[in-house]
């Protein structure tokens, strides 16, 4: 039999060559005719337009500041080029300032290599596991059905249900990354929609509730996102480039984030409901509705889930436990925290790569050995935002070192006299705007934030009074559908078109705008102690 079937298989080798000689020369010529074709494309176009921005400036602009300025600009343009154009993909432009800078003479590989590991991608790294965690053990439709169950109302109220939707997904967005919370919620919403009869056959106010849901999560999403530093990677950029741009000054902790993020979330939020409510509940929804939604449905899916099992309970625990020390490391002046037993020395993304840890250890009891992570459960961290977040950070440290900020604080002196009152809004409104054309907030942020430091250094104010608006404007790209991943996600979804998002994202913007202009002078600077 052995000699049969190696026999065989011999015979079969001959039959079929390992390289089909003419059938490979055939293939290449043609791939060859092919690659010429394609060479004069826009995307190599932009993938070229990048170096050549880069020597240009380098050879013509001339600055009155040290060589180095010059060349820091150079990889400026270089970057924002490829950034913005996407010629390249995100995180493989993110990587550049890592052979850029020893190259241009900006900074040794070491100094720049250690602006993509600190303690804010730290605490990314962690959050993110927990995030997967949960994920991992579907704790977010567990809550989700509890939180609809509550606010669903018998009979049914659209509008309490509506409310019920968004605080739940603005909740899980606090602590999840806005990706990782359209993804899981979109499911929970999609459910609630299938429950409604056909699109041909429905009515124009079931129609309406079926898109307002979709659009529940589009939109709540980002705003969850603001209230907390790990809600989105704008807010990391924010406080990871106040760090590098002015490292004498007291860092922003968790908790400081939080007492001036979470109003601001909260009444965008209440702007959204009230807005979707305006728009798309209509008078006799709760009748059109009435024999499609009703609390017997929730409670079997509730019940369909199970009780919650041991792994359940201990992600819970882990992730309550990690909110704790994160709101009490670092209290107020007068109360320390706990953070002060360590002598200051504990940061925010110690906490959160700590208690990722826990997951390692803990048995998640459902097979012997298994605990509740595995590193093969790490493979979808988000290494595309870390790795932005780190060339932020190295472009924000390039701009000082090089003598390129103070450049830029003299070119901004028309600025000096200008009302503070009237340019926050005016940056808010144009940040708000840029971020709708480029296709990720955080690049967005990434370009702006820096910029911003230096209108206010050179007004003369606190430079978190412009940065803090400015970056989390960038996170209100409402109009189109391809603006960021939640918005891409609810328009896949096929319930909801473009005209949808502008109705929503219009009167949202504005309302974010004017929120953000009221509590930053106000309430910002009590909680940043930012001055104006």
């Amino acid at each position: 039999m052995i000699g049969e079937h190696t026999e065989s298989h011999v015979s079969d080798d001959h039959k079929v060559p390992l390289l089909p000689i003419q059938e490979a020369a055939e293939g290449t010529q043609s791939r060859v005719s092919f690659t010429f074709k394609s060479i004069l494309t826009l995307q190599n176009f932009y993938v070229i337009l990048g170096p050549l921005l880069s020597l240009f400036i380098c050879l013509f602009v001339k600055l009155d500041a040290p060589p180095t300025s010059q060349k820091m600009l150079g990889v400026i343009a270089w970057v924002f080029t490829w950034w913005v154009t996407q010629a390249v993909p995100l995180p493989v432009t993110s990587m550049c300032p890592l052979f850029l800078f020893p190259i241009f003479g900006i900074a040794s590989a070491d100094s720049v290599a250690h602006s993509y590991m600190d303690d804010v991608i730290t605490l990314v790294l962690g959050s993110f596991i927990l995030a997967l965690a949960v994920e991992r053990y579907n704790v977010h439709r567990r809550l989700a059905l509890n939180v609809t169950l509550v606010f669903c109302g018998d009979p049914v109220n659209p509008a309490l249900l509506l409310l019920g939707l968004c605080a739940t997904i603005f909740f899980v967005s606090m602590w999840l990354h806005n990706v990782a919370t359209a993804v899981m919620m979109m499911p929970v919403a999609t459910g609630i929609v299938q429950r409604l009869p056909a699109v041909h056959e429905q009515s124009e106010a079931v129609n309406k509730f079926s898109r307002a849901v979709i659009l529940t999560v589009v939109y709540a999403t980002p705003i969850g996102g603001i209230s907390t530093l790990t809600g989105t990677g704008v807010n990391l950029i924010i406080i990871g480039m106040w760090k590098s741009l002015f490292p004498e000054a007291k860092p922003i902790s968790f908790n400081t984030w939080f007492f001036y993020g979470f109003p601001v979330a909260i009444l965008i939020l209440i702007c959204f409901w009230c807005i979707l409510c305006l728009l798309y509940v209509p008078k006799g929804s709760a009748r059109a509705l009435s024999s499609y939604l009703d609390r017997t449905h929730l409670k079997r899916d509730l019940e369909a889930l199970g009780p919650m099992a041991f792994a359940e309970k201990m992600v819970l625990s882990v992730f309550g436990l990690l909110i704790a020390l994160w709101m009490t490391r670092r209290i107020t002046d007068d109360i320390p925290g706990w953070g002060s037993l360590f002598h200051g020395l504990v940061g925010d993304g110690s906490v959160s790569v700590m208690v990722a840890v826990l997951l390692f250890i803990i048995p998640n009891m459902k097979q012997e050995g298994e605990k509740l992570m595995s590193w093969n459960d790490c493979k979808r961290l988000p290494w595309n935002l870390i790795l932005l977040l780190g060339a932020g950070f190295a472009i924000a440290d390039g701009v000082q070192s090089s003598g390129l900020a103070d450049v830029l604080s003299q070119a901004l002196d028309f600025l000096e006299d200008a009302p503070y009152l009237a340019i926050v809004p005016a940056v808010s409104l144009i940040c708000s705007i840029i971020t709708e054309f480029i296709t990720s907030n955080d690049a967005t942020a990434t370009l702006l934030v820096p910029l911003l430091y230096h209108i206010a250094r050179t007004m003369h104010v606190h430079p978190l009074l412009l940065m803090v608006p400015g970056g989390i404007a960038t996170e209100f790209a409402f109009w189109l559908p391809t603006s960021t991943p939640s918005n891409v996600v609810g328009f896949a979804t096929g319930h909801i078109e473009i005209k949808d998002m502008l109705k929503v994202g219009v009167p949202l913007k504005v309302a974010g705008i004017v929120v953000l202009s009221l509590l930053m002078p106000s309430l910002g600077t009590f909680v940043f102690g930012a001055n104006p």
